[in-house]
């Protein structure tokens, strides 16, 4: 009994001064001219075998890096390469932002894609992710792009009813549907009998189509969740884009992390 509590003591301690020994790196890597995020950045220690992929948000967290100096190398298709000394204290958090300048010289088109890494480390039962860029490829009414008109051709989605539209998900009604908007409630997300959401494609950076399988964090809802995510837009200029078509016209304002949009139906 007396040798298993010391070596219970002796384990314990070792932990906790493994710990004590580590510190956490983290941050954000963005682009230096527009001041978004890069996803699918490579962050590496030099010498080491530390590293990973930034995320949607641009973000990559190192832990338990051993306590000492590093150079940081952070590398992305099409942008120069960045190396930063940092210093890792014990129990020390580092808060690090990345800003990578775009290289000036041509390359061939490369297609990056970080759905194989994001596998590896969570578990998306029953999820659908959309991009602008895949609702731009679909054809639709009035040659105007939109949400509402892609989910339609979507397994398990049904669209039908009157004003406003309904939208059925695997057999459930719209108002067991959660919609959301960077985290918040969209009550009526759809108008012009169904064919248009009140979500401008322009600035979707994604949406995913939880059908089955979504945490307690969505609760409220049992059929499905529409989680979409917007475009934190240029922090260096201001830009913006006027359109008109058969049924809507839009004009579109960025700067910042503000995003003012106006649709008027015809």
């Amino acid at each position: 009994m007396k040798n298993q509590f010391l070596l219970s003591f002796f384990l314990l301690f070792f932990t906790l001064n493994l710990f004590a020994q580590t510190g956490d790196v983290r941050g954000f890597v963005y682009d230096k001219d527009s001041g978004e995020p890069l996803v699918g950045a490579s962050v590496l220690l030099q010498g080491t075998k530390m590293g990973l992929s930034t995320d949607i948000e641009g973000f990559y967290s190192l832990s338990r890096v051993p306590v000492g100096s590093y150079t940081m190398l952070v590398t992305f298709i099409g942008y120069d390469t960045s190396r930063v000394a940092i210093s890792v204290g014990a129990g020390q958090i580092l808060n690090q932002k990345i800003y990578l300048k775009e290289q000036s010289k041509q390359l061939n088109v490369v297609e990056i894609s970080a759905e194989k890494e994001q596998a590896k480390t969570e578990v998306r039962t029953s999820t659908v992710t959309l991009t602008a860029k895949q609702i731009n490829r679909l054809p639709s009414v009035g040659g105007e792009p939109d949400i509402a008109q892609y989910l339609q051709v979507l397994p398990g989605i049904v669209s039908t009813g009157d004003q406003g539209g309904q939208l059925y998900i695997r057999g459930g009604s719209m108002i067991q549907t959660k919609v959301l908007l960077d985290g918040m409630t969209v009550y009526n997300p759809f108008h012009s009998v169904g064919l248009f959401s009140v979500f401008e494609t322009d600035v979707i950076r994604n949406v995913d189509v939880m059908t089955g399988g979504f945490g307690a964090e969505y609760g409220g809802r049992i059929s499905a969740v529409i989680d979409i995510a917007t475009r934190e837009g240029n922090k260096k200029r201001i830009a913006g884009k006027v359109a008109a078509n058969t049924f809507l016209s839009k004009a579109i304002l960025r700067r910042t992390h503000c995003k003012t949009e106006r649709k008027r139906r015809f």
